[in-house]
């Protein structure tokens, strides 16, 4: 039988393409909504960096909540071993580290700690409820700075614990994870761009995404064209 291992390379080999295509399709709709529809104007955008400026700056200026950190990561993998169908038996949290003991383990529960912002989506969570019993609209710039900080947090912790081979990752292969991580940040991010931007919508964004789509397969059919004439002319 082939190794899991050597299935999640190829996979992975795969899904380099489409991050690619949204990579290109995320900076040309932000560049787009920055320059054209004054994204940077909104307060929104500037509530959002501000909570982000402030969080970078505790980040490397104050030590570190590792425990806050620590705990969130190990609810996030229980979370999805929850949405997973699967049980947790076992959730233990320390500043040096923590695990859970789980009955069900696949790469989604193992990574989602590094794409999936929990105290973001706490946040938006509690904010969205709060809103069906009162009047939040003047809330909304604590809510952006809130997600500042918090999509800062999780971004900082992600970059900082990579490095350190987790398990989390190389037990599904490195590439493989690290693959999965870009992409599914990536999306998230444009979740959020979307939804912060009014003219922006899935839809013209989904044309964006369909039309770098059309260019990469234009790309890659010119690039077979030039190899088969190589080929011939030998």
């Amino acid at each position: 039988m082939v190794p899991t291992r050597w299935v999640k390379f190829v996979v992975a080999l795969f899904l380099l393409p489409l991050c690619a295509i949204f990579s290109q399709t995320f900076f040309t709709v932000f560049t787009r909504a920055t320059v054209s529809e004054q994204l940077w104007a909104g307060e929104e955008f500037w509530f959002f960096s501000l909570g982000a400026v402030l969080w970078f700056i505790a980040f490397f200026g104050l030590p570190r909540p590792l425990l806050v950190y620590v705990f969130g990561h190990e609810l996030t993998h229980a979370l999805w071993v929850w949405l997973m169908g699967g049980r947790v038996s076992r959730f233990s949290v320390r500043r040096d580290g923590g695990h859970i003991i789980t009955d069900r383990n696949n790469f989604w529960i193992a990574l989602a700690p590094y794409f999936f912002p929990l105290y973001s989506i706490i946040a938006i969570a509690l904010f969205g409820v709060s809103s069906i019993f009162t009047d939040v609209q003047s809330y909304g710039r604590l809510l952006y700075s809130t997600i500042g900080i918090t999509w800062a947090f999780h971004f900082t912790f992600t970059c900082w614990m990579i490095p350190k081979s987790q398990t989390d990752l190389t037990d599904h292969g490195t590439f493989f994870s690290l693959t999965v991580i870009y992409l599914m940040n990536l999306l998230l991010l444009s979740a959020m761009l979307i939804i912060a931007s009014g003219p922006i919508t899935f839809a013209s964004y989904g044309a964006d995404v369909a039309e770098n789509v059309g260019r990469f397969g234009d790309w890659v059919s010119t690039i077979a064209d030039r190899f088969t004439r190589a080929a011939h002319s030998r």
